[in-house]
């Protein structure tokens, strides 16, 4: 009897024990497998339900969960939307997640392994989870001058970055939309919202266009063009090359012309800088040839170009092209062809020469922080590339500084401080151009890096759109 006893004890032990660590396994260590399920709706509609974390600027939520009357308990609200649906994203219960609410979903939700201890207690308790809330790097007024320097109905972006962290202190694009409509709970309504946004030329609320749109750079990858110069040591600043009017391009019957809008014509031949200040284009076409595909290709990589990473939303990743074709290389080396940059990119390029060479790893997030205002996270600043030597930083600075005083960008030019910038061109066949501007201040010792496009726009629309925008961020930065 006591033998029976005994085993039927065992028993009930070895299924209890085997109930616990089941129940464990589920908990623990396969809950991210079974909550990232596409066909685990019961996780989606938990998730609804509960109280997720907000997503701040200047500690001021752009991004909460408010209690609701419904099955939910929670209705996710974004505040000033348009201004920030590139960033945010959306939570949505019909197309589920974008951007930073899918990025930093798990932290958002309560789910990310920092926060074991705190679903731990709260399966023991019964209490409500809750999730981290997330601070980002955004300056709020410089988020809202940027917004409003592009017109509505104009397709543009606006970056903004401290070189020598990599946070990012403004990021906007148009045309935008407003995320509380695809936050509702009544589907219906929500699908009918995502096909009107749809609808709407040039907006994709699966994307946020200054880190996942790919354009032609036009003349901001001159810049590219001069490191490459004089990384290779094949140029010098005193080197002169010949600057003709037009260029014939090898292997066809037409001619790369020069930059016509600015003083090109005045020299049969120009050294570096002058042809930076000039934006001319057979003079870059010449250093591409001369400094060969592979060196310029991998300068472009050492920019950034044809990496994937995250901030921590998707970036895509900018492309130069692989050709051994001489006329695509010419094409290339002026921004145009199969080059393809997005605005980040473009920003990240002035970044590592405003930051002595070295180029930050751009970045959204300031903390996250727990219920309990605990910091779970707190980024720090990381080197992405050594793109260029201290040396030639130096010289494109100086270089860049002379294109504000002298050349294509003095619309940028603020008293009593030196501004360095480079502008763009980009021609889009069978559109308007694309236009850029790219640069920092104070020279000597940057505060803030910019890049600004505005896209489908003719030379004069986007020559008023982008380097005057420009100058009057960076003046807001240096005035704070």
């Amino acid at each position: 009897m006591n033998q029976a006893i005994r085993n039927s004890w065992i028993v009930a032990l070895a299924m209890f024990l085997a109930i616990l660590c089941s129940l464990t396994y589920v908990q623990f260590f396969a809950a991210n497998e079974l909550n990232a399920n596409p066909i685990n709706n019961r996780q989606l509609y938990k998730e609804f339900g509960q109280n997720r974390g907000s997503i701040l600027v200047d500690g001021a939520p752009i991004a909460e969960s408010v209690p609701s009357n419904d099955q939910f308990n929670y209705q996710r609200v974004y505040n000033n939307p348009e201004l920030y649906s590139a960033l945010t994203g959306y939570f949505s219960l019909v197309h589920g997640s974008s951007q930073l609410e899918q990025a930093l979903s798990d932290e958002l939700s309560g789910n990310s392994d920092q926060q074991f201890y705190d679903r731990l207690v709260q399966l023991f308790s019964g209490a409500q989870a809750q999730g981290a809330s997330v601070e980002l790097t955004i300056d709020p007024q410089l988020q809202q001058m940027a917004y409003d320097l592009i017109p509505e109905g104009q397709r543009g972006s606006i970056v903004m970055m401290d070189p020598k962290t990599g946070d990012i202190l403004a990021m906007v694009s148009k045309p935008s939309y407003d995320t509380n409509l695809l936050a509702g709970h009544d589907t219906q309504a929500v699908e009918a919202n995502m096909d009107q946004l749809l609808s709407v030329p040039g907006l994709s609320p699966y994307l946020n266009p200054a880190t996942q749109s790919l354009l032609a750079p036009g003349s901001t990858f001159k810049l590219v063009d001069a490191a490459a110069a004089l990384e290779t040591g094949k140029f010098t600043a005193d080197s002169v090359i010949p600057n003709p009017p037009a260029l014939p391009l090898p292997g066809s019957t037409v001619s790369l012309p020069n930059y016509t809008n600015g003083a090109c014509a005045s020299r049969s031949e120009a050294d570096i800088q002058f042809a930076l200040e000039q934006s001319c284009n057979t003079v870059f076409a010449q250093i591409a040839w001369e400094v060969g595909q592979d060196a310029l290709a991998e300068q472009a990589e050492k920019f950034g170009f044809g990496e994937t990473f995250s901030i921590p939303t998707p970036v895509t990743a900018s492309s130069f092209p692989e050709t051994e074709d001489q006329a695509e290389l010419a094409l290339s080396s002026i921004g145009q062809g199969s080059v393809t940059a997005t605005p980040l990119q473009v920003a990240m390029i002035s970044a590592a020469i405003a930051n002595n060479g070295v180029q930050m790893t751009p970045n959204l997030i300031k903390t996250v922080r727990a219920p309990d205002l605990s910091v779970l996270d707190e980024p720090e600043p990381k080197v992405l590339n050594e793109s260029i030597s201290p040396g030639t930083a130096a010289q494109l600075t100086d270089w860049m500084v002379s294109v504000v005083d002298n050349g294509t960008a003095s619309a940028a030019r603020i008293p009593g401080v030196k501004v360095a910038g480079k502008t763009g061109t980009a021609e889009v066949e069978g559109r308007g151009d694309n236009a850029w501007f790219t640069g920092f201040a104070p020279a000597e010792d940057p505060e803030v890096v910019i890049s600004i496009v505005m896209e489908n726009v003719d030379l004069a629309t986007g020559s008023q759109l982008t380097t005057p925008s420009a100058q009057k961020l960076l003046e807001a930065v240096l005035n704070k």
